[in-house]
Parts: structure tokens; sequence; C-alpha cells
């Protein structure tokens, strides 16, 4: 991301600005899950994680699982809230936070490289890509490609306007926009589309919203 971005990813952490931080495990995660079908000793990935407890669910599943997050303070607040000692060493450009089979790098995504990761075998995306502002999204998923294995699958899980809304703006994505960042190099095949009130991404508009959440299976093209 920018240094802008970055910096008030950071204060929101600081000023502990953190609505966006879900207190249970994603439930479309624990439905659809199973429909990539991993084997428990595959190695997952979640980029942006924040202190997410779906990192615990993964791991429970058997999976060894590797996060990044910019903000040491969400780092720290994972391991501590959930009574896990870490341990700390520098990879790459980032340092790796580490308990048994959770791992947390720790710094900008962007300098994330396929040897920092392992061999990875599906990506959890939960509103990642929905959260970044609209001129980063491709640059997020050109890095994105370019440090997982080819044969990597995703389970993205997206905000949206629905499509009744004539109004479009940052953080909701739109279907058209996840086919075109996404179809050059993945199948995505759209599995489940749920209409909820949230709360407004502005915080100063007390109001709720209609928004949609939906859960895409994207599994990637044959290189042949």
């Amino acid at each position: 991301m920018t240094g802008r971005d970055n910096e008030l990813w950071q204060q929101s952490w600081r000023d502990r600005n953190t609505a966006f931080h879900q207190k249970t495990v994603n439930p479309h995660l624990v439905r659809f899950w199973s429909s990539l079908g991993l084997q428990a000793s595959d190695r997952v990935f979640v980029p942006l994680c924040g202190k997410s407890l779906d990192l615990l669910w993964l791991a429970g599943q058997g999976h060894s699982v590797i996060g990044v997050e910019l903000s040491p303070l969400a780092v720290r607040a994972f391991f501590r809230e959930n009574r896990l000692q870490a341990s700390r060493r520098q990879v790459g450009k980032l340092t790796l936070w580490e308990n048994g089979r959770i791992g947390i790098l720790c710094g900008d995504f962007f300098q994330l490289t396929a040897a920092d990761l392992g061999d990875i075998a599906a990506v959890f995306d939960r509103a990642s890509l929905t959260a970044l502002p609209d001129d980063i999204r491709a640059a997020y998923l050109a890095h994105l490609v370019s440090i997982v294995p080819a044969a990597c699958k995703v389970l993205l899980l997206t905000t949206e306007e629905p499509e009744d809304w004539e109004t479009a703006g940052q953080p909701f994505a739109v279907a058209d926009e996840i086919a075109g960042l996404y179809a050059a190099n993945f199948d995505i095949q759209l599995s489940h589309v749920e209409s909820v009130f949230e709360a407004d991404p502005d915080p100063a508009i007390a109001e709720s919203v209609r928004v949609e959440q939906k859960v895409y299976l994207l599994t990637p093209k044959s290189q042949a």
C-alpha cells in the first residue's frame, strides 16, 4: 500500500479504532472452507489478517497457517488475547511471530516473497481486497499471484453493494471488478450471497446500510 494508507492503518490500531475486527470465527469460512478440497496438512495464507480468530479455526483443522499483518499492535494482540506465547525472528524484510501451527509475518504485504511464505495450498481472503483502496486492488492481486504457487486456490469473502444500488464507493467491491481482477488467472464460482445490514464504513454516518456478503471460490486456470 502507499505510505499514507499504511499510516492510516497503523493509526487505526493505535487509536483502537478496530470495529472491523470480528469477535467470532467467520461463519462463511466454517461453512465453505471444505469446498476447497484441501488436506489437513496443507499450508494456508491469510493476507491482512489483523488479529482474526479465523487463524485459530484454520489451525484447528490441522493446517499450518501463515498470516501477514502490518501493525505490530494487532499481531501482539492476537497472541496475547489468545494466551499464546510467540517466538519472534526475522524472515526477509518482515518479523515472524510464531506459535505452533500459527505464524504471522509482521510488515508490509508488498514486501513479502514466495520464499517468506513457503508452499501455500490455499488463500483465505476475508474482505482484504474490499478493505483496500480502489487503486491498490490490482497491485494487491498481482503481488498475491506472484508469491503463491500457480495451483493455489482462494476462498474470497467480499462485502459488496447490492446490485440495485446506483451509487458506488469505497470500500465496497462490485461483481464486475471481481471478474476483471481475477478472471485472467482463476475460474470464479460465486458460492453464496447474503444480504445484511452493516454499519456504514464512514464513522460519521450512524445509519446502517444494506450490503451483500459474497463467497467466491477461485480455482486456478490450467497453465497448459
